[in-house]
């Protein structure tokens, strides 16, 4: 077994989006390559419902899946193909917009006024970016969370591990979405494919990930820490992006540690990505702009 070493080590920045949503991103919309085959991860965690009250009115997608995961508040959600519903704490909805969908998404806070959650882009190969687009809704009570002896908990979104498998399926990239709960003081190792890239995005307390510089023996009960190296402290709105190797390894710190850890195999096609729609040419993306333009830009429904 390896350790995987950190490349990265990233605070999530301060953006908006919408109609005027404050919201953090761990990245995007820059150089995609070592998160391929995802494209973005925004941090919509906020506790003043005049930052995310207007939402995000009607807006198109083309060639991606968006994977929005919910941790208080309410997400209402319509589309153009008359669908709409509601996610709440706990629940996820994996949207795979393919040839094209029109939808719209109206964030509202909880009893406190908070409006907690994630929203990851994954990119679609190009043999699927014209797939019909489907949902899939998963209330929180069908997330599987397996608890090891330690007491490190993880809820199992997609993907398989510690014998569990994740509710969504079917994805290209057969990515694996886990939310990983480590005690105080704890350290935990967790499995991920060799050949996936993967990243792990702290929002609640902190600890050190392993950061060895070459590949290393994971350590036995009586290796010390001092015989690898350690990352600086990942805390809140920490982004970490990880080299390869075949486990992650972390200590948490005195208040443990809570991470989404995401990982999938790389597609390593071109990418042409403005705003909303990826494809990858930039004669796609301006024949998806021009349809949306001319009213043709839906294909299925």
């Amino acid at each position: 077994m390896s350790i995987r070493p950190i490349k990265r080590l990233i605070k999530a920045k301060p953006t908006m989006e919408g109609a005027g949503v404050h919201l953090q991103r761990a990245f995007g919309f820059g150089n995609t390559g070592d998160f391929d085959p995802f494209l973005l991860l925004d941090d919509f965690r906020n506790e003043r419902p005049e930052d995310y009250m207007a939402g995000f009115p009607w807006h198109p997608h083309r060639g991606i899946e968006t994977i929005t995961y919910v941790l208080a508040g309410t997400v209402d959600h319509g589309d153009s193909l008359g669908n709409e519903g509601s996610i709440s704490a706990g629940d996820v909805q994996w949207m795979t917009a393919g040839s094209g969908i029109i939808h719209q998404e109206m964030p509202h806070g909880d009893a406190d006024g908070r409006m907690h959650g994630f929203q990851l882009w994954a990119n679609l190969p190009s043999s699927l970016k014209m797939t019909p687009p489907r949902y899939q809704d998963i209330q929180s009570a069908d997330i599987p969370e397996v608890v090891d002896d330690d007491g490190t908990a993880i809820r199992v979104i997609c993907g398989d591990i510690w014998g569990a498998s994740g509710p969504v399926d079917g994805i290209a990239a057969e990515p694996q979405y886990i939310d990983v709960s480590v005690p105080p003081g704890k350290k935990k190792s967790i499995p991920v494919e060799t050949k996936r890239q993967a990243f792990a995005y702290v929002f609640a307390g902190s600890g050190r990930f392993c950061n060895a510089s070459d590949p290393l023996e994971v350590p036995t009960e009586g290796v010390g820490w001092a015989d690898v190296s350690l990352s600086e402290e990942a805390d809140n709105r920490s982004l970490v992006l990880f080299d390869s190797g075949d486990e992650v390894t972390v200590q948490a710190g005195e208040q443990g540690i809570r991470f989404l850890l995401v990982s999938g195999k790389p597609l390593e096609e071109p990418v042409a990505w403005y705003g909303p729609i990826v494809m990858n040419t930039r004669e796609q993306l301006q024949e998806a702009f021009a349809e949306y333009q001319a009213g043709t830009f839906l294909k299925h429904g």
